[in-house]
């Protein structure tokens, strides 16, 4: 059984993550609707994810320089992830559990204070303004984010493997044969 290429898997990821920075665009411009703060980070942490695979796409590393785009795509995969979980939390706590944006936000004396508050969830990030088929807009971030987190892990996994199984496998490599 041939297994896709690394090179591949990039371009699909990027493909599904220039779709999903697409419906996001279109669900704010659109039909209107303004992304919290949280939603924010994760479109943030989604045109990173885009950027590292297309990059590795257009790359088209070697096994080592895959594991590298694999790890930074799984990283802010991970990151999204967080994010859109914190932000599914944060619409099932009740509103008066949840901090305002600006009373903390105006005592913040650096950048990492002021993140720090952010992902503590705020009451803009609180309310439901858009379902499909009943789930809100962080739950299918959480699904999209979680299903590009597996699909670097399945990569980063595959190579470690190919990486530990390639010397004991009996083939020899291309540039060993090209120097034959």
């Amino acid at each position: 059984m041939s297994l896709a290429s690394s090179r591949f898997l990039f371009l699909m990821a990027s493909i599904a993550a220039a779709l999903a920075i697409g419906i996001a665009s279109y669900l704010e411009y659109v039909v209107g609707l303004s992304p919290c703060s949280l939603c924010i980070l994760q479109r943030l942490c989604l045109m990173l994810f885009f950027m590292s695979c297309l990059a590795a796409c257009v790359h088209g590393p070697g096994q080592k320089g895959s594991v590298i785009y694999a790890a930074m795509g799984g990283a802010f995969a991970s990151g999204g992830l967080v994010l859109a979980w914190r932000n599914v939390l944060a619409q099932t706590d009740s509103v008066e559990l949840l901090p305002d944006c600006v009373t903390h936000l105006r005592g913040a004396d650096s950048w990492w204070h002021a993140m720090r508050h952010v992902a503590n969830g705020l009451i803009d990030c609180a309310t439901v303004t858009w379902t499909l088929f009943d789930l809100s807009i962080p739950e299918w971030s959480l699904l999209f984010f979680l299903a590009v987190a597996v699909s670097m892990t399945y990569l980063l996994l595959r190579l470690a493997w190919d990486a530990l199984v390639g010397p004991f496998s009996g083939k020899t490599s291309q540039f060993v044969r090209a120097l034959d």
